[in-house]
């Protein structure tokens, strides 16, 4: 039995309290990224390594819990690339759907209310690898001190 099987049949508050959604949600989403999956492997490829479940509850202990990458990847039994992956696809793959996104800048500036009170958002970032650029003789100090010359 996969583990999003085994969350789904928990009380209701616990997993509230643990996954951060309802049920309902839960179930949701889990068919919104089947569609998706189907729809990407249509024509076939290679089998999954890790469930939909597992890509999804994943994602949501990532966010939940702001665990490392490596230490989800050491639970799931898989590598911090392929968690990393699974996060990028599952947030894809639900903004696209339509039904999973937060509402624009737009919205929330034509819900100020009348009293003058400002709303207040606060996001959180996602680990991503930082890009840097490659070394190589040409760019390095002699390089420069020739360029002086």
């Amino acid at each position: 039995m996969e583990r999003a099987e085994k969350m789904l049949k928990m009380p209701k508050k616990q997993f509230k309290r643990i996954i951060g959604t309802t049920k309902p949600v839960f179930k949701m989403m889990i068919d919104v990224l089947q569609v998706a999956h189907d729809k990407l492997h249509e024509s076939g490829g290679k089998p999954l390594g890790l469930t939909i479940g597992d890509k999804l509850l994943i994602t949501l202990e990532y966010y939940r819990e702001y665990r490392t990458m490596e230490r989800i990847a050491l639970t799931y039994g898989c590598s911090k690339s392929s968690v990393s992956r699974s996060i990028g696809w599952v947030e894809d793959s639900l903004s696209a759907d339509g039904r999973f996104q937060l509402p624009g800048k737009r919205a929330l500036q034509d819900d100020t209310p009348k009293n003058g009170t400002v709303k207040t958002v606060a996001i959180d970032v996602m680990e991503h690898p930082i890009e840097r650029p490659k070394k190589n003789k040409r760019i390095g100090i002699p390089a420069r001190k020739s360029d002086i010359r």
